[in-house]
């Protein structure tokens, strides 16, 4: 992202003064904590350039127009480039939005503006094609945990007056959930709980006699208890192993304990939301249709919605998955016809099913569309001809299971096949 003449590090760096090809405007997008008012105030850092903060909740457009008025004054004055920080600019209507194109133009200002919302919906074309689009993408455990261990340290932090122990360190990472502003808080509210039980007389932690900040200090500062669940490791695979398989298995309160589990250590609910997604397609599939688009819906409305409430549309879900009948007839299905391709049985594709190029030359040759029935001149809509390659006539991959809504294809599959195959 700052490799050295990526867009965003000639934004840092500065360009070449007013009126000559320089740094472009840019719009960072990404997930609250990860960075997008450091970059800004960084790119405000560079050699003559003068930083204007406005929030898009606060300010309108009397604003906008009043920083690029005073803008041009300065590049004109004193060649001074004005770095207009705009936070959360998706909450800037179109109008609004407009007001910033005159001076993103003609670089009046640089815009670098910040968004949690999609650019593409939220912001106008002709402002996202005058500047560069960064994506941001929530912090690793690890980039956290250095965040943590320089605000223990810095001067600008707790100036090396607290420890913290391994095992509350590992909690306050994985309950930042990627949000470097969130583990900052986390820090200084359980560095307050170890302030408060210190012994009396002790005075006040400094470097030379640091106060212990520990896994209880931050339990109470966060009112969470820490789960054993490693996320990168064997918990994190075992949990979300016994959470599939409670969800097969049908058991509504051992998923839901699983769920819980997971949502309480930091799992990110996207991740939980795709394994509900792949369960109701694998385990229940056509003897529940509805599961499906119970979980695809969810899926879609996590991501738009966050926790904590988030929670709620994960459990009906999950909850739909247990209760509905249960079946794996398209996995077999699938899993069936795969091996069979890999394993070399294909062979060309039967003449009457072949593209327009093919029916062509058929016709041409006075073979009506090459031999092929049109299903709908048929009665019932279904025509009696080879579909399968000649290497596969008389493959069974798909064996409906007599539970819930498939039932009713055990005995409509065994017909079709009749009347496909003759």
């Amino acid at each position: 992202m700052l490799r050295p003449g990526s867009p965003l590090r000639r934004l840092v760096e500065g360009g070449h003064g007013t009126g000559q090809v320089g740094p472009m405007s840019a719009i960072l997008w990404g997930p609250p904590g990860t960075g997008k008012t450091t970059l800004a105030h960084l790119v405000a850092q560079a050699e003559g350039r003068t930083f204007v903060e406005l929030s898009a909740v606060t300010a309108g457009v009397k604003d906008v127009r009043t920083v690029m008025e005073k803008a041009a004054r300065d590049r004109d004055l004193y060649g001074r480039s004005t770095v207009l920080f705009l936070d959360e600019i998706h909450r800037f209507s179109k109008a609004q939005q407009d007001a910033l194109l005159p001076g993103v133009e003609n670089r009046q200002v640089i815009l670098v503006a910040a968004t949690t919302e999609n650019p593409t919906f939220s912001i106008i074309a002709p402002l996202l094609s005058r500047s560069v689009l960064v994506a941001l993408t929530s912090l690793t455990d690890a980039e956290i945990g250095e965040v943590v261990d320089a605000a223990l340290a810095d001067e600008r932090g707790l100036a090396g007056a607290f420890t913290l122990a391994p095992d509350a360190r590992d909690h306050l990472v994985r309950l930042a959930g990627g949000d470097a502003r969130r583990s900052l808080t986390e820090l200084e509210a359980a560095a307050g709980v170890a302030l408060d039980d210190l012994p009396g007389g002790r005075g006040y932690p400094d470097a030379s006699n640091p106060a212990p900040i520990t896994l209880a200090h931050v339990e109470q500062a966060l009112a969470h208890a820490a789960v054993r669940y490693d996320r990168a490791g064997d918990e994190h695979y075992d949990v979300a192993s016994a959470f599939i398989k409670s969800m097969r298995g049908s058991d509504v309160d051992a998923a839901l304990h699983y769920l819980a589990r997971m949502l309480e250590a930091g799992e990110d609910p996207r991740f939980i939301a795709r394994r509900i997604v792949i369960s109701a397609s694998e385990e229940i599939a056509m003897a529940d249709p509805t599961a499906l688009q119970t979980a695809v819906a969810a899926m879609h409305a996590v991501a738009q919605i966050g926790m904590p409430e988030a929670r709620l549309i994960l459990a009906q879900a999950v909850v739909h998955n247990c209760l509905a009948p249960k079946s794996n007839a398209t996995y077999t299905a699938i899993n069936a016809a795969i091996a069979d391709v890999r394993a070399g049985k294909a062979g060309p594709v039967p003449v009457h099913l072949r593209g327009s190029g093919h029916a062509r030359a058929a016709r041409a040759a006075g073979q009506a569309h090459g031999g092929y029935v049109y299903a709908h001149d048929e009665p019932d809509s279904v025509a009696t001809q080879q579909y399968l390659p000649d290497a596969l006539i008389g493959a069974d991959y798909y064996h409906p299971k007599p539970r819930g809504f498939e039932a009713r294809m055990v005995d409509r599959w065994a017909w079709l096949r009749s009347r496909l195959r003759g």
